[in-house]
């Protein structure tokens, strides 16, 4: 059932849907090991705080660097495929086969990376929370990623600040503020 997205209620607007073969892929590759195609179904059916999106990592590819978010809570569905969910601790390294399901917390134990070591396409649903800001660590590099204005994997256009910096980039406080009157 397609309902109409116009606003009847003084703006809110009726639910709607978002059909997988109705959306373009997005499609990203870095370097020998990164590259993905991506779906945003939670952002096209009119998801706020909820996101979803439909992944399909190629055989021997990561979809991302590791990392884990402070704000954000994340989950994956495994639709077909297999790969590998990997963690900081080797021994706790998840199996990802057709019919998983995995919580992913905010949070610095909850460090993963998905690695497709299959032969054919891993596709899986990433769903997440949409809290912003949101801090992402990446400990493999040693920094950080700062997300204002819309979360991770949310719309770039509304970010007011979106960088990475290394991770003990710090300054003071008072550093640089201006605390003699004129």
């Amino acid at each position: 059932m397609e309902s109409d997205p116009t606003p009847t209620d003084g703006g809110a607007s009726a639910p709607r849907a978002a059909r997988e073969q109705d959306l373009d892929w997005t499609e990203s590759e870095r370097g020998a090991r990164f590259a993905f195609r991506r779906k945003q179904l939670g952002a096209a059916a009119g998801g706020r705080d909820i996101g979803c999106s439909l992944y399909e990592v190629p055989p021997g590819k990561r979809p991302w660097p590791t990392h884990y978010h402070e704000g954000n809570e994340e989950a994956l569905f495994v639709l077909s495929g297999s790969g590998t969910l990997h963690t900081r601790d080797d021994a706790a390294d998840i199996d990802l086969r057709p019919d998983t399901y995995v919580a992913l917390p905010s949070g610095g134990e909850y460090v993963r990376q998905v690695e497709n070591d299959g032969d054919g396409p891993l596709r899986y649903l990433a769903l997440s929370t949409m809290n912003h800001p949101d801090v992402t660590v990446y400990p493999d590099s040693g920094k950080v990623g700062v997300f204002c204005g819309s979360a991770p994997g949310g719309d770039s256009n509304t970010r007011t600040l979106h960088d990475y910096f290394p991770r003990d980039a710090a300054v003071g406080y008072w550093e640089d503020e201006p605390t003699d009157d004129p």
